[in-house]
């Protein structure tokens, strides 16, 4: 499962704790009679990619994108930190995987099925 990961400036623990435990729960898969919908990265013991994406809290002046709504770099990185860690905790730590925070990362995504949700926590 990938997870591109928007940090928004008012985001605090609670809306971390709830995101961690959606993401690990999320049952996207079908279960082995067929039924959809029935199971967990956690429950098949599938690997998380985390990727932060600040471009994900952006709105649109005119013909440009504006970053307002994310959280600062220094402080969304720390918090970006904080989330890998709560999600290992929550999961397992071999499992949970991510990139570089702030790089230019090249990051190849082969959908396996019609499936992309957004999750958000209500701040």
């Amino acid at each position: 499962m990938v997870a591109l990961v928007g940090i928004h400036k008012d985001d605090t623990k609670v809306e971390m704790d709830y995101i961690v435990r959606k993401l690990v729960s999320l049952r996207m898969w079908e279960d082995e009679s067929g039924r959809r919908w029935a199971k967990s990265a956690k429950d098949l013991g599938l690997e998380v990619l985390c990727v932060s994406q600040f471009t994900l809290y952006h709105v649109m002046k005119g013909n440009k994108p504006d970053f307002h709504l994310a959280m600062g770099g220094d402080q969304s990185k720390q918090f970006y930190l904080n989330f890998l860690e709560e999600i290992k905790k929550a999961y397992k730590e071999d499992k949970i995987k991510d990139g570089v925070f702030g790089a230019n990362m090249q990051v190849e995504l082969v959908n396996d099925g019609p499936v992309t949700l957004e999750l958000e926590a209500v701040n």
